[in-house]
Formats: C-alpha cells, sequence, structure tokens
C-alpha cells in the first residue's frame, strides 16, 4: 500500500506535466542570447535558476521520456496520432501524447489498486475495473483529442457559409480574392479565420494558390470546405470569374446548412421520447392516478 501510495504521489505530478505540454505544445529553447539579453543576468546560472522548476527539472525529463518514445513509436501509429492532432490544431506532438497514455495507464492502475485495497464495492465490480481502468487511462487521451477535434470540424462547418458570403461580397465589390478572404478572416474569429490566415500566410511565404488551398483542404476533414477547395481550384484551371463561383458556392452552402438543421429538428421527437417517458409521464401518472388510487384502495379496505 505504501509502495502504491508513493507511486501515486509520483505519478499525478508527471500526468499533469505531460498534460500540460501536450497541450501548450513545445516550448521555445533558451538560448545563450536569451540567457544574457536586455533585463537579464550576465551569469548563465544565475539566469537557469531564475526559471520555474517545471522548465528546469519536469520538462527535462519529460523530453528525455519523449525522445525515447519517438525511437520505439511504429509509423502508423504515430501518424495517426499526428493526424488526429492536425484536426483538432494542437501544438502538442504523437511521442508526448503517447507517453501521456502510458503515464494516465500506470496512473489508473494505481487508482484502482487503492479501490480495491479500501475494499469499496462488490468483488465483481472491482474485477471490471482491473481491466477497465487501466484501458480507460490508456485511452483518455484519444478520446480528449478526438472530442476537441470534432468540436472544432463543427465550427468549421457552421461558419463557412457566412465566410462565403462575405468573401463574395468583397469579390463583386472589386477586390482579390485573396484580398477577399484577407478581410473576411480579419473581421471574424473561430477555427475557419484561422485556417483562411494560415492558407494567405502560406501563399506569402512562396506557395502558389492552389498548393496553399490544397493544404487548407487537408488540414480538414470538412466535406463542404473540401467541395469550396475543388471549386476554386476548377476555376482557377479553366478560367471561369471567381465571383460566380463564389456565388454559386455560398447559395450551396446555405441549403446545406438548412437541410442540417432541418435534419436536427427532425431528430428531436426521437431525442425528446425517452426523458417523455422515462421521466415526465410517470411524474404525470402519479399527480393524476395517486388521488385515485388512494380513495379507491380507502373504499375497498372500508376505512
Amino acid at each position: 500500500m505504501q509502495l502504491m501510495l508513493i507511486l501515486g504521489v509520483v505519478l499525478i505530478p508527471a500526468a499533469g506535466a505531460i498534460a500540460f505540454i501536450s497541450l501548450k505544445g513545445k516550448a521555445p529553447a533558451v538560448t545563450t542570447d536569451d540567457l544574457v539579453g536586455a533585463n537579464r543576468p550576465t551569469d548563465l546560472r544565475d539566469a537557469v535558476l531564475q526559471q520555474s522548476t517545471l522548465e528546469r527539472a519536469i520538462k527535462p525529463a519529460v523530453e528525455r521520456m519523449v525522445a525515447l518514445v519517438r525511437k520505439l513509436t511504429p509509423m502508423g501509429w504515430s501518424d495517426t496520432i499526428q493526424q488526429r492532432l492536425m484536426l483538432a490544431d494542437s501544438k502538442g506532438k504523437p511521442e508526448v501524447i503517447i507517453v501521456q497514455k502510458i503515464l494516465y495507464c500506470i496512473l489508473f492502475f494505481f487508482l484502482f489498486n487503492v479501490w480495491k485495497n479500501l475494499g469499496i464495492g462488490p468483488d465483481v465490480f472491482r474485477k471490471l475495473l482491473f481491466v477497465g481502468k487501466p484501458a480507460l487511462g490508456f485511452f483518455l487521451p484519444d478520446i480528449l483529442l478526438k472530442n476537441k477535434a470534432s468540436k472544432r470540424q463543427k465550427l468549421i462547418q457552421a461558419a463557412l457559409p457566412d465566410f462565403l458570403d462575405q468573401i463574395t461580397v468583397g469579390v463583386e465589390a472589386g477586390l482579390g480574392f485573396d484580398s477577399a478572404m484577407s478581410r473576411t478572416a480579419k473581421s471574424n474569429e473561430g477555427p475557419l479565420a484561422q485556417e483562411f490566415m494560415r492558407t494567405l500566410q502560406h501563399v506569402s511565404a512562396g506557395l502558389s494558390r492552389a498548393e496553399a488551398m490544397r493544404g487548407l483542404a487537408n488540414r480538414n476533414k470538412v466535406a463542404e470546405l473540401r467541395q469550396f477547395v475543388g471549386a476554386i481550384l476548377q476555376a482557377e484551371q479553366y478560367g471561369v470569374p471567381m465571383a460566380q463561383v463564389l456565388r454559386v458556392q455560398a447559395a450551396e452552402q446555405r441549403r446545406k446548412r438548412r437541410q442540417r438543421a432541418e435534419e436536427k429538428a427532425m431528430k428531436l421527437p426521437v431525442k425528446v421520447l425517452f426523458p417523455l417517458v422515462l421521466c415526465i409521464l410517470p411524474t404525470l401518472f402519479i399527480v393524476l392516478i395517486g388521488p385515485a388510487g388512494i380513495s379507491i384502495a380507502k373504499s375497498f379496505s372500508g376505512k
């Protein structure tokens, strides 16, 4: 029991540190020029001692663990996690997520042993936890990452029709496509605005518009966004007026958004049925039939 408590004291901060680093991404390395810059002491040792405990002790240990995991991780597994990170727009690395999965698995196994030693719950439930808790700890980062990516893709899908309307207005007013997209991205917030700004940055860095737009489609799994990128690429290839293509795409995206809203409205009665049957109807029956049932019971009892 004491050994498990010691492991818990060590693993809980380690898991928290891994989660923090995976969400925040890799911090820039501290160079000698940074340490001796303005408003900093010229002594390298004093400058290092001024850093936090996370940067001086925990971060180097995590980086060594990440380097070891990078050598042992299969390429396909790393590529799958990298794809999820890209969809979630996370700055973490696949190796950090794998280390986090391992630490959470060990941490949840420790929690199971504490639960077992306390003797809470039936034996069957504790046996299920023996397998369930480590598995939950191993797959927990995947669940959180997938949930974050799904929310981000839904935000992009919901914002796309309004973005296309604004870009269409800008192009019809005389702006170029890149200028209209830049103005729209700057006047809005959210993941779609960030994706458009990233695409424009790639164009400014030297990529062609076609390559930057393909990168926009590859970074996301929104079917409507891929359709928009395909239409823009075909318009450039065949010389179709950009304003006409944007007008058609904006109308199509508004139609699809209306269809998604109608689909959700059609699913609503089915979703409401179970709470209605399980919660509202029993209460209603108690209120309506309860007094009559009490009266009938009294009449039969003769009181």
